[in-house]
């Protein structure tokens, strides 16, 4: 499935009500994991101010592995370090065809070759970000950033 207008309001019901940041994160992996074709990892980094409720300095920019599906994962990735990284330091979707060629790429699954990264935002700081990897090169494309961006804002709403 890659009905991205169907998948948004899935995440929607699944986000509604007065929930637990990490359940929601939670079932999101799980919904994007099972419904997005040649995927192997999808999940979400938390910016650590945010895990901690807010009491870390704003300066402490390091995402913590959140709720994810896949294989085991990296779990510190500095802002500015890997897709990941860069993506919330630079508060930009990042689509990577090819890992490989990606300066700096943290290498957490060998087969991974692709990915797209979309940070989360509230009050104009990256409280996290969406991670998606593939073992295809260049499974990512426009479609799947806008799609993916529609649920991160959603989910921005929500949390």
């Amino acid at each position: 499935m890659e009905n991205y207008e169907e998948l948004t309001a899935m995440a929607s019901a699944l986000a509604d009500g007065d929930l637990w940041d990490m359940s929601v994160y939670a079932n999101i992996s799980a919904l994007l994991y099972g419904n997005l074709p040649d995927v192997s990892w999808a999940g979400f980094y938390i910016a650590k101010s945010h895990v901690d409720n807010n009491r870390c300095a704003p300066d402490q920019d390091t995402l913590l592995l959140g709720p994810f599906c896949g294989k085991p994962a990296c779990v510190v990735i500095p802002f500015g370090k890997g897709v990941c990284g860069t993506a919330a330091l630079k508060k930009e979707t990042r689509v990577v065809e090819d890992v490989e060629k990606f300066p700096g790429h943290i290498a957490c699954d060998p087969d991974s070759r692709s990915e797209i990264v979309v940070p989360l935002m509230k009050d104009g700081r990256v409280i996290g970000v969406l991670d998606i990897d593939s073992d295809k090169k260049g499974r990512f494309g426009g479609a799947d950033k806008e799609g993916l961006e529609k649920v991160c804002r959603m989910l921005e709403t929500k949390i």
